[in-house]
C-alpha cells in the first residue's frame, strides 16, 4: 500500500523501484542491530521515509556535489541518489555519519544499489569546508545549528534543504537571531504539519 502511494506521488522508473526495494529489504535486515530507523515505521518506510526524502529530488542541480549531513540510515541523501541514477549521474552524494556501525550500513547500500555515493565516517565538525551545491540534513540538529554548518561547507551558489516538523515555524525565528538568510518554504506532501526550508545566501546577522 505505501509503495503505492510513492508511485501515486511520483514519477520514477522501474528502475529505481528496484534500487528502493533492494534499500528497503536492507533497512529490515540491519534494523534490529542498529536501529536505523524506528522499528514502528517500517512498515510505513515507502512514504515515511522514501516520500519524505523524494520530495527533494526536484530540486537537484544537474551536477556537482550533494553534501548530507547526519545521514544515519541514509535519508535523504541515498533515496535522491537512487532516483537521479540514471538521469543525472554526474551528480555525487558525500554522506557524512560518525557511527561506524551506520557508515557500514551506508557504504553497503551503495555498493549494492551501486550508487554513485561515498561516506564521511567523521564528526561533521570534523570535517573540512567541503564547498558543495548542495546540501541537506533530516532530523539532525536545530535550523539554527544546521544553517551554521550549510555557511561553512556550501560554496557561493550553494543552497541547503532542511525538512522540518511542526514546530519549523519556531525554529526558523530562532535561526534568524543568529543566521541572515534567504528562505523559501516548501510545503511537505507527506505531513500537513511539516515543511521544508529552501537556503541561500547565508552570512553571521549583524
Amino acid at each position: 500500500m505505501s509503495k503505492d502511494e510513492f508511485q501515486r506521488h511520483l514519477s520514477v522508473s522501474r528502475e529505481t523501484i528496484d534500487r528502493l526495494d533492494k534499500y528497503e529489504a536492507l533497512i529490515t535486515k540491519w534494523n534490529p542491530k542498529i536501529n536505523l530507523v524506528a522499528s514502528s515505521t517500517l512498515e510505513d518506510i515507502w512514504v515515511r521515509h522514501f516520500l519524505d526524502s523524494a520530495q527533494l529530488a526536484s530540486f537537484t542541480p544537474n551536477s556537482g556535489v550533494w553534501l548530507d549531513l547526519g545521514s544515519g540510515g541514509g535519508f535523504p541523501a541515498l533515496v535522491i541518489a537512487s532516483m537521479l541514477s540514471d538521469t543525472h549521474p554526474e551528480v555525487s552524494f558525500t554522506l557524512v555519519e560518525s557511527d561506524s556501525r551506520k557508515a557500514v550500513f551506508l557504504r553497503t547500500v551503495i555498493r549494492e544499489l551501486e550508487l554513485n555515493a561515498k561516506v564521511l565516517s567523521e564528526r561533521i565538525e570534523k570535517i573540512p569546508a567541503q564547498n558543495v551545491n548542495v546540501l541537506s540534513a533530516r532530523a539532525l540538529d536545530t535550523l539554527e545549528k544546521l544553517v551554521g554548518y550549510a555557511e561553512i561547507h556550501l560554496n557561493q551558489d550553494g543552497i541547503a534543504f532542511f525538512p522540518k516538523g511542526s514546530s519549523h515555524k519556531n525554529e526558523l525565528e530562532q535561526a534568524r537571531e543568529t543566521w541572515s538568510f534567504d528562505v523559501k518554504t516548501i510545503p511537505s506532501i507527506t505531513d500537513p504539519t511539516a515543511a521544508i526550508f529552501s537556503i541561500k545566501d547565508i552570512q553571521r546577522a549583524k
